[in-house]
């Protein structure tokens, strides 16, 4: 069973969020945005870490191509970031507030290979 009173034990402090284009212009445009529509549905911005990211894209955004890969440092976001279960009872990282231009560390292109999306080698 899952103890979510046990202390989360990971090193790396990034999150990460898979955009579509027009929901990364639109956030470029506007400066916030409440996500993607799972997101504004599900009332919370959905989160990956570096070792959750790739199967999220190869789940939710299979044969997609003009993704945006997006980083954030998880110390730094703005609003509440909770880490609740989801994918076989795993700890994932939920915003429950809109998602920030400002809080942005990086972004860069999640291009679609022939073996699926290509992660940038700096993913940690």
């Amino acid at each position: 069973m899952l103890d979510l009173a046990a202390p989360r034990r990971h090193i790396a402090t990034m999150i990460y969020k898979i955009l579509r284009s027009g929901e990364w212009d639109a956030l470029q445009s506007r400066g916030v945005i409440e996500g993607a529509p799972v997101d504004v549905a599900d009332g919370f911005v959905h989160f990956s870490t570096a070792a959750q990211v790739p199967e999220t894209a190869a789940r939710h955004f299979a044969g997609e191509d003009g993704l945006m890969l997006l980083a954030f440092d998880e110390k730094a976001i703005t609003g509440d970031l909770r880490w609740e279960p989801s994918r076989g009872g795993a700890l994932f990282p939920h915003l429950h507030a809109p998602l920030r231009h400002s809080d942005l560390v990086w972004a860069k292109p999640l291009p679609l290979g022939p073996d699926g999306h290509v992660f940038p080698d700096d993913l940690a």
